[in-house]
């Protein structure tokens, strides 16, 4: 030009630009409220930054943006830290931001509410589906740090209340960068490959801050994959985090954890030992009761022979059966019909005739009549014989054929049901099913415990 200065190109002056705007604001934090956010598929967030006066374009690289503990809204007031570039095709100045904190609420808490908002929508939170802790589990995995004060204190707890149960370690750092994917990757290991009946996962407590690896999405998005029953023991009891909120059970401590996951072993047994003296002793009782109820059945001497009372009685159906086919209604019926024969040979043909149905009805209702004993006199058969089959169930020699035998004292012969009606000398006698009979001497007795007699 005619005076001297140069001509530069767009190109040029845009990067002198560029060059100014990076050597002087290189390094900026401005306040703003964040207007138009949008995410296209590159995964960089595009948004205004704005006040009464002015406006300021800003961009949040992918890489950035992934690091960021919440997500940018239209409306939110920020703290933006960046450095002012220029993007030479449109010729526009704007701000690369490297760091975004709201005002007046903390990024954490911010961060936190939105997540759990966003993790209860898709049903994460919903009691219907968490599972139930195993009663008494074998083998539990624990996804925490191997030097922290949490790993000591459920070890403790999980070994004092339940001696031997099968722990496996998977150590993980539990704050600081990449904590979170740590934790996320150790529980789909303990889920796959740990055969684990429980996790516990968790750590001691701490600030916000300290906790925030279980407030990550890829944390709780684990614990919701995972088919194994998950505990999250994070903090103290007033500590709330999004992994207690998806996992199957919370724990307000590492310890609580511990006591949660494993029954006392003592107390079970202690359960199990009254529930067998409880056991034992009604099985006591009820068997004195049947030997009672034995014992005065055979006492009775229907009891004694029910075969020979059976037999009896089948022969005085036999003797009533032949006395009823001697004088069966039928045989009378027909003398007396004979009679009537005679009689109606000296009467008139009216008076035959007449005779005649007499003497035909008299045939049916002889007939009709033997049906009917014969009918009665099955039926008492089959009395007799169901008879038998309860006598022979009741009798005490049926008894001893389920596998009983029975045992009295050869001095008197009293039968023998109590430890106590015996001494040490004395000789016994058992009745066997086949017969047989056994002879003893009692040469020890042992007095059962009083829980037992009581």
């Amino acid at each position: 030009m005619q005076d001297g200065t140069p001509v530069m190109t767009v190109s040029e002056l845009t990067a002198d630009i560029r060059g100014v705007l990076d050597a002087t604001f290189g390094d900026v934090w401005v306040r703003g409220e964040i207007s138009q956010p949008r995410t296209p598929a590159s995964g960089h967030v595009y948004l205004v930054l704005k006040d009464q006066g002015a406006v300021l374009p800003a961009v949040i690289w992918r890489s950035t943006a992934a690091r960021l503990r919440f997500r940018p809204e239209e409306g939110q007031e920020v703290l933006v830290r960046g450095g002012i570039d220029v993007y030479p095709p449109h010729g526009r100045y704007q701000l690369i931001v490297r760091r975004m904190e709201p005002v007046g609420e903390g990024a954490l808490r911010l961060a936190f509410e939105q997540l759990r908002a966003k993790l209860e929508a898709e049903g994460l939170f919903e009691p219907g589906r968490k599972q139930p802790l195993p009663f008494m589990p074998r083998r539990i995995a624990l996804v925490t740090s191997r030097t922290g004060a949490a790993v000591r204190d459920m070890v403790t707890v999980i070994h004092r209340r339940f001696p031997g149960v099968h722990l496996v370690l998977l150590q993980v750092r539990v704050q600081g960068e990449g904590a979170a994917q740590e934790i996320a990757t150790a529980l789909a290991r303990a889920d796959r490959s740990a055969q684990a009946d429980v996790i516990i996962v968790g750590r001691g407590g701490g600030s916000l801050e300290d906790l925030w690896a279980f407030n990550e999405e890829v944390v709780a998005r684990a614990i919701a994959a995972c088919a194994t029953p998950v505990v999250s023991a994070v903090g103290h009891e007033t500590d709330t985090t999004i992994a207690d909120l998806v996992a199957d059970v919370r724990a307000a401590t590492p310890s609580q954890a511990g006591e949660l996951v494993v029954p006392v072993l003592a107390d079970l047994r202690a359960g199990l030992e009254h529930q067998q003296a409880q056991l034992v002793h009604r099985m006591r009782v009820r068997l004195e009761r049947a030997w009672q109820r034995v014992e005065a059945l055979g006492d009775r001497p229907v009891l004694r022979d029910a075969d020979g009372l059976v037999a009896a009685r089948r022969q005085d159906l036999a003797h009533l059966a032949r006395r009823l086919a001697g004088r069966s209604p039928a045989a009378a019926l027909r003398r007396r019909g004979s009679e009537l024969e005679a009689l109606a040979t000296r009467l008139t043909p009216p008076l035959q005739r007449q005779l005649a149905r007499v003497r035909v009805d008299l045939d049916d209702l002889g007939q009709d009549l033997t049906r009917g004993v014969r009918r009665h006199w099955h039926a008492a058969d089959g009395r007799l014989e169901a008879l038998r089959d309860r006598l022979r169930a009741l009798s005490p020699l049926a008894v001893l054929g389920r596998g009983y035998s029975l045992t009295t004292r050869a001095v008197d012969g009293v039968v023998v049901r109590r430890v106590a009606e015996v001494e040490v000398g004395d000789r016994l006698h058992t009745a066997t099913a086949d017969g047989g009979r056994l002879e003893s001497v009692v040469e020890r007795v042992d007095a059962p415990d009083a829980e037992d007699d009581a």
